[in-house]
């Protein structure tokens, strides 16, 4: 070994214990070496450990030597790799290129999933640097697993066509039964702070208005409404007051039963206890009405409600609203102003929302996800969740199950 300064890369592998990165990285100290990269993973009791640095005392046969005896003493394995200087100036040349996130979540995950997934990003001319698994550990004993699991991947370099590959996750999501996000890794997304949530078919699981309309006798006529409404064919205001007049003289009584047995959408009450942990502001943004918000608000805790108010007179609905309806235009511009309210860049909220009236929020939103939305929705919205609970949202925006259950 050239007595010279040089540049080494090593690799470390075996058993995880205390105190193995300690006693390697110290012989690098007692040489005056250089660190320049240094990464660590743990997967199932074994470490994988990389060290790119360099000597500085023209002493680097020392250091290897030392650092052999020690993997022998730890019993670990080294492998040391030279790197030249142009191959470490084009390392650093790729510093500041395009990074994203690819986050996949499903009741479980097979490899066939994750190659398929893989195969996408490779395809695209783009290289993997770390994947971490987002859930907790997995029982073999099938019964004790939790039903979900997520994977994310950190990725580096620039789509051959982001269109081309965001159809691609879109129709991989459908075939294997799983959800798919794409997102640039920016400051923001480490920083969200507002979340905005849809309230009907997001954050329970029916259509307030069609409970309502059960017990006016006109459910099937409101539901058809509903329905041509969240597909996006018709407008969703001129909808609304369609809908609202079909439930004129219900006696007021109905909504409080109604409220008490809301069901509530899987994984709400893990998501809300940990977003509120974790300082997030959260909205309802909802087409539905404000009785049934402010129930969730108290529930919950949620900052702010605003849908639509129905007008009462003598105990009995007029089949009339009072003020503005609060619809897919609305709900975007109710994110803006929330958002300039809280002094929060509009890349650090996220939108959450099922239906066509949903759409302008979650467009402008830092992160906008469709929740077991519409097909349309789904389409036209750049995340979707479809294939569990909403305390999915927790795996989009990073957070490992590990930190989570700290905060439970």
């Amino acid at each position: 070994m050239s007595q010279k300064s040089e540049i080494i890369f090593i690799n470390i592998s075996g058993p995880d214990r205390p105190g193995v990165t300690a006693a390697l990285t110290e012989i690098l100290a007692k040489k005056n070496a250089l660190i320049l990269d240094i990464g660590q993973a743990d997967i199932h009791n074994n470490l994988s450990l990389g060290i790119l640095f360099q000597s500085t005392e023209g002493d680097s046969g020392d250091i290897l030597k030392d650092l052999l005896f020690k993997s022998y003493e730890l019993d670990v394995n080294i492998r040391f790799n030279p790197i030249s200087e142009k191959q470490y100036t084009e390392w650093v040349g790729l510093q500041g290129k395009n990074r994203y996130i690819i986050t996949i979540l499903g009741r479980k995950l097979s490899a066939r999933q994750i190659a398929s997934v893989t195969r996408i990003v490779a395809d695209q001319g783009m290289n993997i640097d770390d994947i971490r698994r987002l859930t907790g550990r997995i029982p073999l004993d099938e019964t004790q697993r939790t039903p979900k699991a997520s994977v994310e991947f950190s990725v580096r370099g620039t789509p051959k066509n982001r269109e081309q590959m965001q159809l691609a996750f879109l129709e991989l999501s459908s075939e294997l039964e799983m959800d798919i996000s794409f997102q640039e890794d920016s400051m923001y997304r480490r920083m969200r702070r507002l979340i905005c949530f849809d309230m009907d078919s997001t954050l329970i699981k029916t259509e307030v208005i069609d409970e309502l309309a059960e017990r006016a006798g006109v459910g099937e006529q409101v539901r058809a409404i509903t329905e041509s409404a969240m597909r996006g064919e018709i407008d969703f205001a001129e909808s609304f007051r369609e809908r609202c007049a079909l439930l004129k003289g219900l006696d007021v009584s109905v909504m409080q039963e109604i409220a008490e047995n809301l069901p509530i959408t899987e994984g709400v009450e893990r998501l809300m206890h940990i977003l509120k942990k974790v300082g997030f502001k959260i909205a309802i943004l909802s087409g539905g009405f404000t009785y049934f918000g402010n129930y969730l608000k108290q529930k919950y805790g949620i900052d702010y409600v605003y849908a639509n108010e129905l007008e009462i007179v003598d105990g009995k609905l007029t089949g009339r609203h009072i003020g503005d309806i609060v619809d897919g235009k609305r709900k975007a511009e109710l994110l803006r102003l929330i958002s300039q309210v809280e002094n929060v860049d509009i890349r650090q909220t996220v939108a959450v929302g099922d239906g066509a009236n949903d759409l302008p929020m979650i467009s402008i939103a830092g992160l906008g996800i469709a929740f077991h939305a519409k097909p349309k929705v789904k389409e036209t919205a750049q995340q979707s969740i479809s294939t569990i609970g909403l305390d999915g949202v927790l795996y989009f925006l990073g957070y490992k199950d590990s930190y989570l259950n700290e905060q439970i």
